[in-house]
């Protein structure tokens, strides 16, 4: 694993950072706001807090500095007044970006990408899902090994050829790292293995799989349908192992699944790494789509999912959307005399599951999960869809 220290690890006094985004003309300020929100979400989940925010508007992120160079240069003055250590930006940083800021910033930088990573590697509870957060992280790390000392070589086991002492610090790391993620991948191989094996002794019973952005209470759901006691609390990647529970109403089972959460700009390494822990819903007869609806940019988050669905190939699968949180919904009626445009927020519940409900013809059903409130519809919808798939090869929602 790599070396704790370079985790951030939560503490109990904890560290303060500066929060930075490069945000493109088309956004305004609410959307721009959210979106910093979720980042102050994952440093918090991480044991970080928010110092304050450096924000600029640009067409793109400078390709060296990320920021502009009369931005940078208050952001680096602002870090010497204040005497903070930490810098927090809101997107992937390229490896020569991260060069460039290290010179100009002298203090700690962490990207959206190594923050998510280090929330997975604290997160991470059994050996399958250690093994897929730390290849991540590998593969992160190998393009950026010119910026970082890593004092890898105390960690390369036998069988690594070396070129001599003539062979620079960097190359030797780059081959080690490289070793690294071979053994990282052939240790995933044999446990997805085992996993398929697992999958194919489970016989013919229909398969559920709940899906959704991180943190809108599947894990929640899934212990209320399946009457478990999965981990859930309020904080981003409470659940990264997929859990499968088998589940059975009027005497009609099913298997029920619930996996990691997904959240805008998710790491391509991550998704990558867990594409086989995936796997529950690639073979899924029907995806339950749980949505946040408590939550301002609930559209957005579900296009994020559907967008990774897509990605890891079980974009056509049957679809039922479980919008969640119905007991922490706020409506906030609009000024009839103002001149904004009407925003989510000022929609009734009402108005928005007819809207829905008519929305692609897509089955959906509002519940409160923590309430326990319309499950018995939910119920009620699983047992005719397990019912159905029972009786033909082929249904329709």
């Amino acid at each position: 694993m790599l070396d704790k220290k370079k985790t951030l690890a939560l503490q109990s006094a904890p560290e303060k950072a500066v929060f930075v985004a490069v945000v493109t003309s088309n956004q305004n300020d609410r959307e721009v706001n959210e979106y910093l929100n979720e980042l102050r979400f994952l440093a918090e989940t991480a044991g970080v807090e928010e110092e304050s925010r450096f924000i600029q508007r640009l067409d793109y992120p400078n390709p060296k500095t990320y920021l502009g160079t009369g931005r940078l240069e208050e952001l680096a003055a602002y870090m010497q007044v204040k005497e903070l250590n930490l810098v927090i930006f809101d997107d992937e940083l390229t490896p020569s970006q991260l060069r460039n800021l290290d010179k100009a910033l002298k203090c700690r930088i962490l990207d959206r990408t190594n923050l998510i990573l280090d929330i997975f590697a604290q997160r991470a509870k059994t050996a399958y899902a250690k093994t897929q957060v730390e290849l991540a992280q590998y593969q992160y790390i190998l393009p950026r090994l010119t910026r970082m000392w890593t004092h890898l070589e105390r960690q390369r086991g036998g069988g690594i050829t070396m070129r001599g002492p003539g062979e620079t610090q960097i190359e030797t790391d780059r081959r080690i790292v490289l070793t690294k993620i071979s053994r990282l991948k052939e240790q995933l191989k044999k446990i997805d293995r085992q996993m398929a094996s697992q999958r194919g002794n489970r016989g013919n019973m229909v398969r559920v799989s709940l899906i959704g952005y991180t943190n809108v209470g599947k894990s929640t759901l899934m212990n209320v349908l399946a009457k478990s006691d999965l981990f859930a609390e309020n904080k981003l990647f409470a659940t990264l192992d997929t859990t499968v529970r088998k589940v059975v109403f009027e005497n009609v089972p099913f298997l029920l699944s619930d996996t990691v959460g997904f959240i805008r700009k998710l790491p391509t390494q991550l998704i990558e790494s867990f594409k086989s822990t995936l796997d529950e819903v690639r073979e899924a007869d029907i995806l339950m789509h749980v949505v946040d609806i408590s939550h301002p940019n609930f559209e957005e988050q579900i296009k994020v999912v559907q967008q990774t669905i897509h990605q890891i190939g079980a974009g056509e699968k049957p679809v039922l959307m479980v919008f969640n949180k119905i007991d922490a919904y706020t409506f906030e009626p609009l000024d009839p005399y103002s001149l904004e445009e009407k925003q989510l927020r000022n929609y009734t519940l009402d108005e928005l599951k007819n809207t829905w409900m008519a929305k692609d013809h897509t089955p959906c059903i509002f519940v409160s999960a923590a309430q326990k409130s319309n499950i018995d519809e939910l119920k009620s919808f699983l047992i005719r869809f397990a019912a159905k798939s029972y009786q033909t090869a082929s249904y329709h929602i």
